[in-house]
């Protein structure tokens, strides 16, 4: 559905993303990640269409999307700084999305409303900005668009609403194949709602899999001693992160999980234990691993 590749883009002598490649599949849900300043919202204003690569080719659903009305007639961009006609009301922005989307839904308009409980006569410009990403989603989702790009798009929404909103976006997934990518750095929000995440690191793509596929190959291991921890204890694997406590060490290492645990055993470890690792934990040792300064990270 969405396809990047060798993406560059350069500001000056700054260059922001560098031979960027990114598969996100229909009716999917693509989380990007990535620290400040990764790349992760040029990126997006490429996919968007707001800006145009040096290299490289983006399409959407085989076409390309600079500049082509035919694209964007189906595409809605949620940006994590909104941006709304001064004087426009919520109803009056409805009927501009509505001559720009041929799938607007008046009737959805309408059943929605109450879920977000605005008045469609206020003007938008004078809400708080949460309420604003409330109308951006009301009239983003009635546009009934093929995809969503979404930039870190419920922050300043309260968790009652945020659950909303991912709810009626989820269903859109479910019923409408609409294809979701969205760039968040709230990741254990983002692990509900992920098929697949891509991590952005210095304008290249460090790691795109499937979410499941990523946690089966990360592992976190729990491993205790009698006496003194082996100093060459697993040689196998790469180990994205060492913390030992007197006989208790843990590990988060990435590689086969079988043979992790089989070199561990031999070991003699009194307790081998392998825990749960979060979206969050990989995140931050993916990065750790490249040498991005990680200090102390509690568990």
């Amino acid at each position: 559905m969405i396809e990047v590749r060798e993406l560059s883009k350069s500001f000056g002598q700054f260059k922001a993303l560098d031979k960027v490649n990114i598969n996100v599949n229909k009716s999917s849900v693509y989380g990007l990640l990535g620290p400040n300043g990764a790349g992760k919202t040029t990126l997006i204003k490429h996919l968007a269409g707001v800006y145009r690569q040096d290299t490289g080719t983006i399409t959407i659903d085989g076409q390309p999307v600079y500049e082509n009305p035919a694209v964007k007639s189906f595409l809605v961009y949620i940006p994590d700084d909104l941006y709304f006609f001064s004087q426009y009301s919520i109803e009056e922005t409805a009927r501009f999305y509505a001559s720009l989307y041929p799938t607007w839904d008046w009737e959805r308009y309408r059943l929605l409303q109450p879920v977000f409980s605005i008045e469609p006569q206020r003007r938008i410009t004078r809400l708080s900005k949460g309420m604003q990403k409330q109308v951006a989603f009301w009239l983003g989702i009635c546009a009934t668009p093929r995809v969503m790009i979404l930039d870190e798009p419920v922050d300043g929404l309260d968790p009652v609403m945020r659950k909303k909103v991912w709810n009626l976006v989820l269903q859109d997934v479910a019923e409408h194949e609409t294809t979701v990518l969205v760039s968040s750095h709230n990741l254990r929000e983002l692990e509900d709602i992920c098929d697949h995440v891509g991590i952005l690191h210095n304008g290249t793509i460090l790691v795109e899999k499937d979410l499941d596929d990523l946690k089966t190959d990360v592992h976190k291991l729990q491993v205790a001693f009698a006496g003194e921890v082996p100093p060459d204890l697993l040689q196998t694997g790469t180990v994205l992160h060492r913390e030992q406590n007197g006989s208790i060490v843990l590990l988060i290492v990435k590689g086969d999980k079988d043979r992790l645990l089989s070199e561990v055993q031999r070991a003699n470890p009194v307790i081998l234990d392998v825990l749960p690792l979060t979206l969050e934990e990989i995140f931050i040792y993916e990065l750790g691993g490249i040498g991005y300064d990680i200090q102390s990270v509690l568990i």
